[in-house]
């Protein structure tokens, strides 16, 4: 019988914690593959299932979910209408939130915009709950209506008034609308 030395011995035994842990590590790396590659499968089922999905309306006619209503839009024949129609939408929001509506105009156009693009540029008095809610109102509401930028200013008024809840503040809207042309 052959009589190990300790050195052999230790060096046999590093080889086993070796031989197990490659094949530890090789059994790991198949297990997630394996992993990924189910769950590679089943993104694309989803895929395929949301590419089969009709868009726009159904054969019946009905909006199909995803799709936004008519009402999302500002519908006019001009660009120039449906600016008046997102001015009086957004003046009729700020009189039932109590606000004063200070000034409103057309927005700068930007070369960027799309065509179906609206925008105006508007100033209200308003206290600062009042505000909360017309912007809840307005980013929710229909037609879909975007703040694009939004800057408030105490009022000069309201300057010696500091930290009372009804102080009036001045805020300069910048909204954006979608329109969709409608057939003459």
């Amino acid at each position: 019988m052959v009589m190990l030395n300790r050195e052999q011995t230790m060096a046999i035994g590093s080889l086993a914690l070796l031989l197990v842990v490659c094949v530890f590590a090789v059994s790991l790396s198949l297990h997630i593959r394996a992993d990924a590659a189910q769950e590679l499968s089943e993104r694309r089922a989803v895929i395929s299932r949301l590419e089969a999905r009709p868009s726009g309306t159904a054969a019946r006619g009905r909006p199909v979910a995803g799709a936004a209503p008519p009402a999302a839009y500002l519908d006019a024949s001009t660009q120039a209408l449906a600016g008046a129609q997102l001015q009086a939408y957004f003046s009729r929001l700020a009189i039932a939130h109590d606000a004063v509506l200070v000034s409103s105009g057309m927005g700068p156009d930007s070369r960027e915009d799309a065509p179906d693009s609206i925008r105006i540029q508007t100033t209200v008095e308003i206290t600062l709950g009042a505000l909360q809610a017309l912007l809840y109102q307005l980013e929710s509401g229909t037609p879909y209506v975007f703040v694009e930028s939004l800057t408030v200013n105490t009022t000069s008024s309201a300057a010696g008034q500091r930290g009372a809840p009804a102080t009036p503040l001045r805020a300069t809207l910048k909204l954006r609308a979608l329109w969709q042309r409608r057939a003459s």
